[in-house]
């Protein structure tokens, strides 16, 4: 994998029927790297209508997956299968708790590709909100047929 990659990040949603599912897609582009056995990427966001960018860093392994995010935006999500965890999410509007209960993290890595799936549940204030799903596909930008330009 070079250092330079295409991240995709799907989300899905899933209310009480499975047709009033959310989905959310964003495409960037992030710096890659592999140390002590877990995969890093490392890349920025804009949030529309604010002009400071918020730095994200995805850290994974076969059974847990992280992302922390600081700027307009401060987080540090963990997932880790057959796992619930609590996090602040402190965004400009004010501070909620989150609850991740992570079902499942399966990772297909290739030479010049990787595909990490998680599903899991969500609440916040303690309180259920959906039952989630999370696919993030990050490739080598030199081999990606998908342009930003």
């Amino acid at each position: 994998m070079t250092r330079e990659v295409l991240l995709t990040l799907q989300g899905l949603q899933f209310d009480q029927r499975e047709e009033d599912a959310d989905k959310i897609e964003t495409v960037t582009v992030g710096d890659y790297y592999k140390k002590n056995g877990k995969h890093y990427v490392i890349y920025e966001e804009i949030t529309e209508g604010f002009s400071q960018p918020t730095k994200n860093r995805l850290k994974f392994s076969e059974d847990m997956l992280e992302l922390s995010r600081n700027g307009l935006v401060n987080m540090h999500m963990v997932f880790q299968e057959n796992k619930k965890n609590l996090t602040n999410y402190n965004t400009p509007f004010g501070q909620i708790l989150i609850g991740i209960d992570t079902k499942k993290i399966q990772i297909k890595e290739q030479k010049d590709n990787i595909v990490v799936d998680v599903d899991y549940s969500l609440d916040v204030n303690y309180e259920f909100l959906s039952d989630c799903h999370i696919k993030i596909s990050i490739c080598s930008k030199e081999n990606s047929s998908f342009s930003l330009n």
